[in-house]
Formats: structure tokens, sequence, C-alpha cells
């Protein structure tokens, strides 16, 4: 597999080898010590997620606090997404930019991002199959989100989205703008620091 960082750093694009014969096709989709050697740690596993999206709705964009946070390995079983990740971390140097990753079943991309970063995507078909590996359970006191509407953010949807159908809880989540006002993201040297106790326990 072929893993590329991408803008927003310690977030990756991961692309399999896709091996196809008149039967079907064989990837591995999930390598842990391929995504060691780049992010310096084995990722511990904790918890296995789907979900399944009509075309135009979008998740997120969602964060968990750190330590421990949560990050997130994700690829697309079936349809097609368009994956982003935000960097939400203050002090960062890329702080409020955004990358993208097309997730579909051609393909078969994975996304990878470390903890403090933040996760959307907007589905692009109907029953999108997005499944997720994260690094901790789910802790709902530890968890949050930011309007993935923001224009502060500004995430461009692909037209053939279509119009975005949001949760009420994404929508009625604050703008980056306020959640820095309220302390709820994380601060980028911690997250760092944070970073290298996980490499120094590798």
């Amino acid at each position: 597999m072929q893993i590329r960082e991408l803008s927003v750093p310690d977030s990756y694009e991961i692309t399999p080898i896709i091996r196809s014969d008149d039967r079907g096709v064989f990837l591995e989709w999930y390598r842990f010590d391929k995504l060691a050697e780049v992010t310096g740690h084995p990722i511990v596993l904790r918890q296995a997620n789907t979900s399944v999206s009509k075309k135009g709705v979008v998740r997120g964009i969602h964060f968990a606090d750190v330590p421990l946070g949560q990050a997130k390995y994700v690829t697309v079983t079936h349809g097609a997404v368009l994956d982003y990740v935000v960097d939400i971390r203050v002090g960062s140097p890329t702080f409020g930019t955004w990358d993208s990753v097309l997730l579909d079943d051609v393909d078969r991309r994975a996304i990878y991002l470390s903890e403090g970063l933040g996760h959307a995507f907007v589905a692009l078909t109907d029953d999108a199959v997005v499944s997720y590996l994260v690094t901790d359970t789910y802790n709902p006191t530890a968890e949050h989100g930011i309007d993935p509407l923001d224009p502060q953010i500004g995430l461009v949807f692909p037209p053939e989205a279509g119009e975005p159908l949001l949760s009420p809880k994404d929508t009625d989540a604050p703008t980056l703008a306020e959640a820095a006002e309220q302390g709820l993201l994380p601060d980028y040297e911690a997250v760092r620091a944070f970073y290298a106790t996980l490499n120094e326990g590798k």
C-alpha cells in the first residue's frame, strides 16, 4: 500500500494494492505495521463503527478530547463519500485548514486522522457504507462537534452530493471560533506532547 501525508499534518491517505481476477478483488485495507512506520507508533484499536448514509448526508465535523482522543482509520465498503480532515488544534501552523480524500468502492482508499483532528464526510451516493477503526471507545462526555457549514472553515461539497443533509446535533454545533472561545478545541502543543507519549510507548 501507498501512504501519503495530507496537507493537514498527522493525517494520511492510504491507497491499497488491489489484486483482481475473474472471481473479484482482494486487498489489504489496513496494515498496523505500515501505518506505524509513518506515525512513529503502533495504533491501538479499541472500537469499530459503521455508518450507512443517504446521498447528501454530512456527518461531522467531529472530534474528541485529548487525551485520550480518538484517532480514526476510515474507509468505504459500498458507494462513495468525500472525507474531510480539519485541523482544529489551536496553535497549529495549519489551524482552520482542511484536506479531503475520495473514499469509494473502486479505488478503496482509506484515511487516517490522528488524535485532535476534526473529521467529517459527505455521502456522494445512496447507501454509502463507511467503516471506522478508532483508538478509543465512544465517550459522549469527551466528544464534540463543529458546524460543518461554518464559513470560516469553508468545506466545499461536490455539486453531485446535492443539498447537504445534517443532523440537529451537527447544525446546532458551534462554529470554529465559538468552539475556541468555549475552550473546546485541542491545544496543538498538548496534542503533540500526547503524540510523543505514544511514540515513547511503541
